[in-house]
């Protein structure tokens, strides 16, 4: 019977001990909840909860009013205005080179030297031949003369002096095919020191010193690119053929800017010179070619380029970052921002864009804000807490 009084004296003791400990949990836990509650973010929280939904966290930018250009982007290629292969026009040892690859020659520049040797000796052949010819047509004019006196005293028979004036018209025909041949040497000569047709940018030497060149040599010398003017091919869209069209007729310049490959550096400014006379029915476009200056040598023949054609600008035009416009449900829209601290959502018509600037139609003022960053967690009327501007 004792032992039965001390196994329930003891459960008894363990329960007290337990019921102790959750008391003394429950306390803690209580502690610790009011003291988080009078923290001072608690508070803040508490009181957003009361206030609302939270504000957003966005960038803005700033509608302005400007002028805005209509522009429309492509790739284009670069061309030579002309390109020359130099060829050699005559055959023989090559024996100097007076250019250097890759840098600008003028037209009529000596480039090259063939060996000159065997065409003096060709024109000083053709010189003696020459010179022989006009001795003996002065000493045949000498006997025309004086057969004519015997003639005339009646000395002479009438055919002898028939003969003399055959001869001599024989030998002044010899002596026009002599000079020929002079000149004719003299040309081949001349062709020893190879010229530059045009003006341009010199290419790769394709022989070498001491190499024997030749006219029908497939490479020639060397070619020769002209670019400046430098020419761009590239191809817009059929739908705005009219425009342009309209524009040329006009006279009005088409501006063009030759960019990189990226289209943020620009290289060139031109304008349009010319289009194609046919439509690429398989892709709807037509072809256009602008001119550069090309000063600097920044475009290079077959290049590719972003080009960015200006067929027209309006004026005074509303115009937002194009990161703004976003497009949607609700169609295309930006959010602008409220006096209050929300915004509001405005719908638009985009008229152009230009790079990152876009010219829109609404009720948007110049000197608005309207939202860049952060417009994905927006709606209509949703309170925005608006990033300094760095």
């Amino acid at each position: 019977m004792k032992h039965a009084v001390k196994l329930v004296s003891a459960a008894v003791a363990l329960t007290l001990c337990a019921v102790g400990g959750w008391l003394h949990d429950r306390a803690a836990a209580a502690t610790a909840t009011t003291a988080a509650a009078s923290s001072p973010k608690a508070r803040r929280d508490a009181g957003a909860s009361t206030r609302g939904p939270r504000a957003q966290p966005v960038s803005v930018g700033v509608v302005q009013q400007r002028d805005m250009p209509v522009t429309l982007d492509a790739v284009g290629t670069i061309t030579a205005s002309n390109t020359a292969v130099v060829h050699a026009k005559v055959s023989g040892e090559l024996k100097a080179l007076y250019f250097a690859e890759g840098r600008p020659v003028r037209a009529g520049q000596v480039l090259a030297l063939i060996d000159p040797q065997p065409f003096a000796i060709a024109l000083e052949q053709a010189q003696g031949q020459l010179s022989r010819d006009q001795a003996q047509l002065r000493n045949a004019q000498l006997d025309l003369e004086r057969y004519r006196a015997l003639i005339d005293k009646d000395a002479a028979p009438k055919q002898q002096l028939d003969t003399q004036q055959a001869l001599v018209q024989q030998l002044q025909g010899t002596l026009l095919a002599d000079q020929a041949a002079v000149d004719n040497a003299r040309l081949q000569l001349s062709y020893t020191r190879v010229l530059a047709p045009i003006s341009g940018l010199a290419g790769l030497k394709q022989a070498d010193l001491g190499n024997v060149v030749n006219p029908a040599d497939a490479n020639g010398l060397l070619s020769i690119a002209q670019t400046q003017p430098a020419a761009v091919v590239f191809a817009v869209p059929d739908a705005v053929l009219p425009r342009i069209r309209e524009r040329l007729r006009a006279g009005a310049p088409l501006p063009v800017e030759a960019r990189d490959r990226d289209g943020k550096t620009v290289l060139a400014q031109g304008r349009v010179a010319s289009n194609d006379n046919a439509i690429d029915t398989a892709t709807g476009t037509l072809k256009l070619k602008a001119l550069f200056a090309n000063a600097d040598n920044q475009l290079f023949a077959n290049q590719s380029v972003h080009v960015r054609l200006q067929l027209d600008s309006l004026p005074a035009a509303l115009t937002v970052p194009a990161a703004a416009v976003q497009r949607g449900a609700p169609g295309t829209y930006v959010y602008a921002l409220n006096g209050d601290g929300t915004a509001r959502l405005e719908r638009i018509t985009v008229s152009a864009t230009d790079g990152e600037t876009t010219a829109v139609q609404g009720s948007l003022h110049a000197g608005d804000k309207v939202v860049i960053d952060g417009a994905d967690r927006l709606r209509d009327g949703a309170r925005v807490d608006v990033a300094p501007t760095r």
